[in-house]
């Protein structure tokens, strides 16, 4: 044993892993490993008698050459890279199988993809040729848009007949009668000169302002209105009071008598115009519908129509017989302070605070874009023609402002 341990120490010139076994090792080691051990037996017994008789040494005998144990290592090594090689087959298993399933997803989304292009295309044409189509169709929708602009045309026409028919509204007289006031003309004499004229009479007839005043049409008689909500008739030149009306809840603003002289119109601050008659002194209609105070009203010759002015912006011509408005006058954008129908025509003048003046048609509810005179804020006022659509002339009234005129019955004086 001294022996062998003498040998491993003088064998040893590399690390004690790389160290080779000594021959006798070697074959006892590969006898055990296969299990010979009768024949291990005789192996021993006669290497050491060798020994003892001094046929060789311990150091006679040597070392296993490197290229076994080298085989071992390799051996050792190859058990490895089989195991890794098993490991590596199954990985690329799995990734031949990811590749697979990606390939697969890929052919998928690129036939997806075509078809969507496909679809695109497809739509695009589809596009194309609707717009192609549908553009045959804007002349045939214009020729229908005309057709129902004209049926809704005829439709409110009948419907005006037909409301008119139900409601018994009247109708306008045609705009050709014989003005009456043509022979007056021709009895025209020279005015008085102005110191002639001389006061007869002055009359308390309220107990604040008078805001309107009317002159009957065949009578001596005169009504007013006032501030203080009343109206009243008075006979002249004598100032005898024949009647008082109440019933409006603010100021009155103007005042009419009917062509006949039978009935009285009134506007107030109250939105309302009142109807009177009176023969009975009481009143027997009320036409609301304004918005805001009614500044002025007046009647039609034929004595069937009441038009009306209000600070609402608007004129309205009502129908007395059917008792509502027959139309609604809209195109001055600040208040209407006066309205008039001219005599024994359809016409009617409008004065609003635009400055502006209108003429309409009754009959049509529209503005005739034509003007006539107009009284200004200063102390003159102006004449106009209605053919020129110019002012004709400009007269001073007086030290203070001019609020109102009027023509006399022939036209020749103002």
């Amino acid at each position: 044993m001294a022996a062998d341990t003498a040998v491993l120490v003088k064998t040893t010139f590399k690390s004690v892993s790389e160290v080779p076994e000594t021959v006798d090792d070697f074959l006892c080691n590969f006898l055990v490993r296969l299990g010979m051990s009768r024949t291990l037996d005789c192996f021993q017994t006669e290497w050491y008698e060798l020994i003892e008789r001094g046929v060789f040494t311990a150091q006679d005998a040597g070392l296993v050459p490197t290229v076994y144990t080298r085989n071992q290592q390799l051996e050792t090594e190859n058990m490895h890279l089989k195991k890794d090689l098993e490991n590596y087959k199954l990985a690329a298993n799995k990734a031949k199988e990811a590749l697979l399933k990606m390939q697969k997803e890929r052919d998928f989304h690129r036939m997806h993809h075509k078809r969507v292009v496909q679809e695109k295309n497809k739509l695009i044409c589809d596009i194309k040729r609707l717009k192609t189509h549908y553009a045959s169709y804007e002349p045939v929708l214009k020729q229908l848009t005309e057709k129902y602009q004209s049926t809704l045309r005829q439709k409110m026409l009948t419907s005006l007949e037909r409301d008119r028919a139900v409601g018994q509204d009247s109708e306008f007289p045609v705009d050709n009668q014989v003005k009456p006031y043509l022979a007056c003309a021709k009895e025209y004499t020279q005015p008085l000169k102005s110191g002639v004229y001389r006061l007869s009479n002055t009359l308390k007839a309220h107990d604040l302002a008078v805001s309107c005043l009317a002159l009957h049409p065949r009578k001596n008689i005169v009504a007013t209105g006032s501030d203080d909500h009343f109206w009243k008739m008075w006979a002249f030149p004598n100032g005898n009071i024949i009647m008082t009306g109440e019933g409006h809840t603010d100021w009155l603003s103007g005042c009419c008598f009917h062509p006949s002289g039978t009935r009285l119109v009134t506007s107030s601050g109250d939105t309302t115009v009142r109807i009177w008659d009176l023969s009975k002194g009481k009143c027997i209609l009320t036409l609301g519908g304004h918005a805001h105070a009614v500044w002025d009203c007046s009647w039609h010759s034929c004595g069937d129509f009441v038009a009306s002015a209000s600070m609402d912006s608007t004129c309205k011509i009502w129908d007395v017989n059917s008792e509502r408005c027959q139309h609604t006058l809209r195109g001055h954008k600040d208040s209407v302070n006066s309205i008039e129908f001219l005599p024994f025509s359809n016409t009617a003048l409008t004065s609003s605070a635009d400055k502006t003046l209108s003429l309409w048609d009754a009959r049509m509810h529209c503005d005739v874009f034509s003007s006539l005179r107009t009284y200004r804020g200063d102390a003159f006022f102006s004449l106009w023609d209605v053919r020129k659509l110019g002012p004709v002339a400009s007269i001073e009234a007086g030290p203070h402002p001019a609020n109102q005129v009027v023509f006399e019955p022939s036209g020749r004086m103002l």
